[in-house]
């Protein structure tokens, strides 16, 4: 699919969706969005839904100005997979023994760990700037310091809601690990803080969504800001480093022998410093990957609809982006008035997973269809793997 270009803002919308098919109420947040006066351009993904604040499966090109809310309030959420040595059918038989160690190892929801885990103890993790990057909490805004002990402990954690962490095989039967998380609470109160300084900024009140309020550059907001969104982002990515290598230290423990290929590893809630049309804009991608030319990216489906490795296109149109996952089609609470318990053991026949109301918002049926979401985006990206799950954790 190429896409289509729709009207109704100072910057063009390029659209890899059918806009027929997207809620009014996301049709509006774009054309809010592409109508601020720093916007460069905007490109909607196939797996686009009325998201707060932002529209998720948007990307932004913003001259000297980012939004937070355009970023998402999980800062740096996102995905890590790695391929391992093992073929399906050298897994044991029993899979809910190994998903109970994996859940011991991995706390999930609300549950933290104990006490901040040491990756030095950790098999090959490397630990030389560790240090640094927690000394840069001090510098963070003054409303979550005191969340620094939280932090710590919520270091290596999954979360809740969408996140997971999977056993899964591609169509060749080698085994996969593949986990979704983000900056857990200390990213959330990040975003949140900032979002509410840019709403109340003189330049943000007559903007035609204050949902989508700017920080301009060369302002100490904008910098405060910039400061405390890349740590963020980096603790995301640290969290999900430190969870896979949990991961791997339980799978060693369990599957003799096993080895691992590096990881890959992408945020789809984030800011990147990026170059288009000859002009330096600040990209927002919430709900979206980077897939410039050979970056290899995760596109996820939903608890047993599998999970694609992509190659990346380098389509300057969609500003180097891809879709982030199949995208919900409906919200959670009408998930939980649509589907049964029996409807989600169906919809999960096979896959070793809870099967109970408190994933019962997180059934397939609540997604959008993920071979369709990629049919849309041929242009993007290239399939490298296709994996199904065997074991999905979720909070």
């Amino acid at each position: 699919m190429t896409f289509t270009t729709v009207a109704g803002g100072r910057a063009p919308i390029r659209m890899w969706a059918d806009p027929a098919e997207v809620e009014d109420q996301a049709m509006g947040q774009l054309r809010n969005v592409a109508n601020l006066p720093w916007v460069h351009g905007v490109a909607v993904m196939p797996d686009v839904h009325y998201g707060k604040g932002a529209t998720v499966g948007s990307v932004i090109a913003m001259r000297g100005a980012v939004s937070p809310a355009a970023v998402g309030v999980d800062i740096g959420c996102g995905m890590t997979a790695v391929k391992t040595s093992y073929t399906a059918s050298q897994l044991p038989d029993n899979l809910a023994y190994l998903r109970s160690k994996l859940e011991q190892a991995v706390p999930v929801g609300f549950q933290a760990h104990k006490r901040p885990v040491d990756p030095a103890r950790l098999h090959g993790f490397p630990t030389a700037d560790w240090a640094a990057f927690w000394r840069g909490f001090d510098d963070l805004a003054r409303a979550v310091r005191p969340r620094r002990d939280r932090a710590e402990v919520q270091m290596g954690t999954l979360g809740g809601g969408n996140h997971f962490l999977e056993v899964c095989a591609d169509d060749e039967g080698a085994v996969w690990v593949v986990l979704h998380s983000g900056s857990r609470n200390i990213g959330k109160e990040l975003a949140e803080h900032h979002i509410e300084e840019a709403r109340g900024l003189p330049h943000n009140q007559d903007i035609p969504d204050r949902d989508l309020a700017v920080f301009v550059a060369g302002t100490p907001q904008m910098e405060a800001y910039r400061r405390d969104l890349f740590w963020a982002q980096d603790y995301a990515r640290r969290n999900r480093a430190l969870m896979m290598a949990l991961v791997r230290d339980v799978l060693r423990r369990h599957l003799p022998n096993i080895t691992f290929e590096p990881e890959i590893s992408c945020h789809h809630n984030y800011v990147a410093e990026e170059r288009y049309d000859d002009v330096d804009v600040l990209v927002t991608r919430k709900g979206a990957i980077r897939a410039g030319t050979g970056e290899l990216g995760i596109i996820p489906g939903s608890m047993a609809t599998g999970t694609y490795i992509v190659r990346g296109l380098g389509n300057e149109a969609a500003f180097n982006s891809a879709s982030h996952g199949a995208g919900r089609k409906m919200s959670r609470n009408k998930a939980k008035k649509t589907f049964t318990l029996a409807d989600l053991e169906a919809q999960t026949a096979g896959v070793e997973c809870r099967k109970d109301h408190g994933v019962l918002d997180e059934i397939p049926g609540a997604y959008k269809d993920l071979k369709a979401v990629m049919a849309a985006q041929t242009d993007l990206v290239q399939v490298v793997a296709h994996l199904r799950q065997l074991i999905c954790i979720k909070g």
